[in-house]
C-alpha cells in the first residue's frame, strides 16, 4: 500500500462523512417541514405517562433523523416551563431509541457489501445512491414547495447512501491483502481495550455532534471488513454517551430545569452504557473471549449478505433494553437529580422583584422550526391574555378608585412591553430558518398582530391614568356612567373571545361575529358619547370628569379596533 493509495483513500472517506453529515443534514430539515404538522401533535401529546413520553421522544427522533434535535427541544420546552421535568426526561430517554432508526437505514444500504467481496447482489447502496438524482430532478422541475421539499428529501436519501458507498469504497483500501492499517487496528484487543473503543466513539460523536454518524462509519468500517464486530460494539456504545454533548451545549445560559434534563440525559446513559460494559467485559474474559457480545450477533445473523444489521441491531436492541429499564426508574433519577443540581434562589426572587419572562419560545427551539411556529402562537396568543386582562383591571380600577391591583398591572404592563421586543426578536431569528410559504406568511402578520397587542396595553395604561387624574380631584364617574363603562367593558370581552377563537382556529365564522361585535362597540361608544353631552347639559357630570370619560369611550374603542385587527390576519395565513 503506497502512501498515494493511503491519501487517496483518506480524503475518499473525508469526503464519504461529508456527504453523510450534509445528507442528515437535508433529510432532518425537510422531515421537520413536511412532518412538521405531525410533530406539533407529537409533542401536544405529552403527558404524565412515562411509557408516552418515551414512545414521543422516539417518534420524534425517527421523525427528524437527530435525537440531539430532540433532546434540544426537550430542554427548550423545559426551559420555556411549558413542560415538566419528568415529561422532558421520559422523551429524552425516548430519543435514544429513536436515534437507532439510522442505524438500520445504513445497514440496508450495505446489504450486499460485506467485506467487499464478489457478489451476485447490487449493493443497496448503489441503488439506493440513485434517489439523489431522482430528487434533484423533482427538485428542479417542481413548481410546488411542497413536492420541492419532498424531492429535497429524496436527495437527501440518496446522498446519505452515496455517502455510504464512498466510505465503504475508500475502506476497502485499507483491508487489502497484507495490510498494515487493517492489521493494525484489529490488533486493537489487548486488556481494556473495550474502555479506549468506547472513549474513542465518545470523543468522535462529541466532534461531529452526531451519534448516528459514529454508528454509520462503524457499521461502515465492519461492513468493510476494517474492524471486528466487538470492535464496532464499543464504538457504538460511546457514541450513546457522546451525543449528550448536544444537549449540554444547549444548556447554555438555560434555566436549572433545562441543566438537570441535560444532566438526567448524561447520567442515564453513563449509566445505561457503563453497566452494559462492565458485564460484557467480565464475561468475555472470564471465559477467555469464548463468549462475547460480538459472537453472540454473529450467531443471530450468520448470513454474510446481511452482516451490516449485526451492529445495528446491537444497537437497537441495546438502547431498547435499557430504556426500558430505566422507565420506571424516571422519577427516582429525577429527584436525584434535583437534589444534584439545587433550585437557587435568585436575587430577584428574594427581594419579590417582578422578572418579565417568556412563557413558550426559547432560543434552544429554533433548530426545531415548526415546533418553533407552534410556540410562537401560544406565545402571542398569552400575550394577548395579557393584554385582555390589563384592559379589565383599568376598567375595574377607573370604575371604583381601588388600585390594590395597581401593581399586577403594572407588571402586565411591563410583560406587554418585554413580549414585544422578545417575540419580534425571536420571530426575526426564525424567519431565517427553512419555513414553508404558509410559516412565512403567518410570522409576516405577527408582527402587526404582536404591535396591535403592545398598543392595548398603551390604551389600558391611559386609562388607568384617568383614574389617578379623578382621585388626584377627589371626583368620580357617576353611577350611570359606571354602568355604561361595564357594558362596554363586557361587549370587548365578548370581541376578545371572539377573536381568539378565530386566531387560534382559523375560524372565519367567529372572525365575522367578531366583525359584528366591533361595529356594535362602535355603536355603542358613540351612544355613550351622547349620553355623556346629556349630563353635562343637566349638570350630573362635571366638565373635567366628562373629558375623561370621552377619552375613555375613545381608548376602548381603539382596543377593539386592535382586536380586530389581530383576527383578520387569518386572511392573510389561513388558506
Amino acid at each position: 500500500m503506497t502512501a498515494v493509495q493511503i491519501i487517496t483513500a483518506l480524503l475518499g472517506l473525508l469526503a464519504g462523512i461529508g456527504v453523510f453529515l450534509v445528507a442528515i443534514k437535508i433529510i432532518s430539515n425537510n422531515l421537520e417541514s413536511v412532518g412538521g404538522n405531525r410533530l406539533k401533535a407529537l409533542f401536544a401529546k405529552t403527558s404524565k405517562s412515562n411509557l408516552l413520553g418515551v414512545g414521543i421522544g422516539t417518534a420524534a427522533t425517527a421523525l427528524v433523523q437527530s435525537s440531539g434535535a430532540t433532546s434540544v427541544m426537550a430542554i427548550g420546552f423545559v426551559n420555556a416551563g411549558v413542560m415538566v421535568l419528568t415529561q422532558a426526561a421520559a422523551i429524552v430517554l425516548g430519543s435514544n431509541l429513536g436515534t437507532t432508526i439510522t442505524g438500520q437505514i445504513v445497514a440496508i444500504g450495505l446489504i450486499g457489501n460485506s467485506d467487499g467481496s464478489e457478489t451476485t447482489m447490487i449493493s443497496a447502496s448503489v441503488i439506493l445512491a440513485a434517489l439523489a438524482g431522482v430528487g434533484a430532478f423533482i427538485t428542479y422541475f417542481a413548481k410546488r414547495g411542497k413536492v420541492k421539499r419532498i424531492g429535497s428529501l429524496i436527495a437527501g436519501f440518496g446522498l446519505l447512501f452515496l455517502g455510504l458507498n464512498t466510505m465503504s469504497g475508500s475502506m476497502k483500501t485499507f483491508t487489502g491483502a497484507e495490510s498494515p492499517i487493517r492489521d493494525f487496528i484489529q490488533g486493537i484487543n489487548f486488556p481494556g481495550y473495550e474502555i479506549v473503543l468506547t472513549l474513542v466513539g465518545i470523543l468522535l460523536t462529541a466532534v461531529m455532534q452526531s451519534s448516528s454518524v459514529t454508528s454509520s462509519v462503524a457499521i461502515t468500517m465492519y461492513v468493510s471488513g476494517l474492524i471486528s464486530i466487538d470492535q464496532g460494539i464499543y464504538l457504538i456504545l460511546g457514541s450513546n454517551v457522546g451525543a449528550v454533548v448536544v444537549a449540554i451545549l444547549a444548556t447554555l445560559g438555560a434555566n436549572v430545569n433545562s441543566k438537570r434534563l441535560a444532566l438526567f440525559h448524561l447520567v442515564t446513559n453513563i449509566l445505561r452504557v457503563s453497566v452494559f460494559l462492565a458485564i460484557a467485559m467480565a464475561v468475555a474474559y472470564t471465559s477467555k473471549q469464548a463468549h462475547t457480545v460480538g459472537k453472540l450477533f454473529d450467531m443471530m445473523f450468520p448470513n454474510e449478505e446481511v452482516a451490516a444489521f449485526r451492529l445495528s441491531m446491537f444497537h437497537t436492541i441495546f438502547n431498547a433494553a435499557t430504556v426500558l429499564m430505566l422507565i420506571p426508574l424516571i422519577k427516582p433519577f429525577v429527584k436525584l437529580i434535583e437534589k444534584m443540581l439545587p433550585e437557587r434562589v435568585r436575587k430577584e426572587e428574594a427581594q419579590k422583584t417582578f422578572v418579565p419572562r417568556l412563557f413558550y419560545i426559547d432560543e434552544h427551539l429554533l433548530k426545531t422550526p415548526p415546533i418553533a411556529m407552534q410556540q410562537t402562537k401560544n406565545e402571542i396568543v398569552n400575550m394577548a391574555e395579557i393584554a385582555m386582562r390589563n384592559f379589565n383591571l383599568s376598567c375595574d380600577i377607573v370604575c371604583t378608585l381601588n388600585f390594590e391591583n395597581i401593581e399586577q398591572f403594572r407588571h402586565d404592563e411591563e410583560q406587554l412591553n418585554f413580549l414585544n421586543r422578545e417575540i419580534v426578536r425571536f420571530i426575526v431569528k426564525l424567519s431565517a430558518k427553512e419555513l414553508t410559504g404558509h410559516d412565512h406568511l403567518y410570522l409576516s402578520t405577527a408582527f402587526h398582530t404582536i404591535t396591535d397587542l403592545e398598543r392595548i396595553g398603551d390604551y389600558a395604561e391611559n386609562i388607568v391614568e384617568y383614574a389617578e387624574k379623578l382621585q388626584a380631584a377627589e371626583e368620580s364617574f357617576s353611577e350611570t356612567a359606571v354602568k355604561e363603562i361595564r357594558i362596554l367593558q363586557e361587549t370587548i370581552d365578548d370581541l376578545f373571545q371572539k377573536v381568539m377563537k378565530a386566531y387560534v382556529s382559523k375560524d372565519f365564522l367567529a372572525l365575522s361575529e367578531a366583525d359584528k361585535i366591533e361595529d356594535l362597540i362602535d355603536d355603542l361608544t358613540d351612544q355613550m358619547s351622547e349620553n355623556h353631552i346629556k349630563r353635562l347639559a343637566d349638570g350630573t357630570c362635571t366638565p373635567d370628569v366628562g373629558a375623561h370619560f370621552l377619552s375613555l369611550c375613545s381608548n376602548a374603542e381603539r382596543i377593539a379596533d386592535h382586536f380586530i385587527n389581530v383576527a383578520k390576519t387569518i386572511r392573510d395565513f389561513a388558506n
